[in-house]
């Protein structure tokens, strides 16, 4: 079998939904499926001869596994966060991430909702009794979350969606945010955290997994919550002090807590389950399934795989977590050239004059750039010679140009 008529390879990772499969196996890939994380050797070792791969949070996308892969062409990171991808590496190589940054937020909001009212009545506790044969028919510590003030540290697609509901149950909303965002219905803005600590009843964190978020939650912060708050974490483990927050929920300060996310957690279904939290009164904890409905999960591969496929048959950029967004329509006939570049005065000019100089039509054409980075669709007319692709190939500013038909 020639290689122009191989179908192209997806490598799918972390049990990843049914329908990623079914959608990209439509396309005409040929589809691996493993429904583990892989360490890097063990990537490093089967990703060669990949087009495209699939994980979720458990794989990390190094350096090392990026340089043993060069027929990579995307890679698809089927839940919201990318920090376990090396961006910037994926980006020299011209290798476009994309994430689904918008189809679970409904079932993280929904468990947040959850627990804050499992937390607030102590049905932790109260399951715990009625399982050992306790009956403890008391109102001691329950409360209404109606009325109570919920503070939410990270305003983004979670946060901001959690604070409208939050706010139909009666509870007032305050938020923190590093950048500037419009608050929803009655939620009030707080000029700092301390502002926020001092002032709620319940804080939850939605923060991303930049690098400057570690260890932002610690004993200094618990020791600012007002006594009997509730604490949740459903974003990422890195960012709270377990330790600190054992200790303030063992003296009584902290009335309960929630966390869905760990410092370090089993790679596999089964492993053991290790953590200062465990056997703490009125504590939640989930095995990081925020996101994890039938749902969520059925989104995120229908969306997921689209982004991958669009992006290796059109070249469109639209949603791209480090490659310039560009998106334009298919002209009908001819061809597609995708040139990604750095950003550099003149590339495009020379680019043109590349085409012109051989005679060649340019239909369609559309430029974007973010950072050191440009990159530039253009549709071209049928007539064209390896010439030109070996010309714009070799130019110095050249990262990666493709040739789509």
């Amino acid at each position: 079998m020639s290689p122009a008529s191989a179908p192209r390879r997806a490598l799918l990772l972390e049990n990843i939904h049914p329908d990623a499969v079914a959608g990209l196996e439509k396309n005409g890939y040929a589809v691996e499926t493993v429904a583990r994380a892989l360490d890097e050797d063990e990537l490093i070792a089967r990703i060669a001869g990949v087009d495209l791969l699939g994980i979720r949070s458990k794989t990390t996308v190094t350096d090392a596994v990026l340089a043993a892969a060069p027929d990579l062409l995307a890679v698809g990171a089927f839940c919201i966060g990318t920090n376990q991808i090396d961006l910037a590496s994926a980006s020299e190589r011209g290798v476009a991430v994309f994430n689904a940054p918008f189809s679970n937020t409904r079932s993280v909001v929904e468990l947040v909702i959850a627990e804050i009212i499992a937390l607030t009545r102590r049905l932790v506790d109260k399951n715990t009794g009625m399982h050992a044969g306790v009956w403890d028919k008391s109102a001691e510590g329950s409360h209404e979350v109606r009325g109570r003030r919920l503070g939410i540290i990270g305003y983004g697609n979670i946060g901001s969606q959690l604070s409208v509901l939050a706010e139909n149950l009666g509870m007032s909303v305050f938020f923190y945010d590093t950048a500037d965002k419009l608050a929803l219905g009655n939620a009030r803005r707080c000029s700092s955290m301390e502002e926020l600590l001092a002032t709620v009843d319940v804080v939850t964190l939605h923060v991303d997994g930049r690098p400057g978020n570690s260890g932002l939650f610690g004993e200094a912060e618990f020791a600012r919550m007002r006594p009997g708050s509730l604490f949740l974490n459903l974003s990422r483990g890195f960012v709270v002090d377990h330790q600190a927050l054992r200790s303030h929920i063992e003296s009584g300060h902290l009335a309960g807590a929630a966390i869905d996310v760990f410092p370090n957690e089993p790679r596999a279904r089964g492993d053991e389950f290790v953590s200062e939290l465990r056997g703490l009164p009125n504590v939640i904890m989930t095995p990081h399934i925020g996101g994890s409905t039938e749902e969520a999960q059925q989104d995120i591969g229908q969306f997921v795989a689209g982004k991958l496929h669009d992006f290796v048959s059109t070249g469109n950029t639209s949603l791209s977590v480090n490659l310039p967004p560009v998106s334009l329509t298919s002209q009908d006939g001819g061809h597609r050239l995708t040139h990604l570049h750095r950003n550099t005065p003149g590339v495009l000019a020379t680019i043109n004059s590349v085409l012109a100089d051989h005679e060649v039509n340019i239909e369609g054409q559309l430029l974007g750039t973010r950072g050191d980075l440009g990159y530039v669709i253009t549709d071209i007319g049928s007539q064209y010679t390896s010439d030109v692709i070996g010309q714009l190939r070799d130019l110095p500013t050249t990262v990666r140009l493709r040739l789509l038909s």
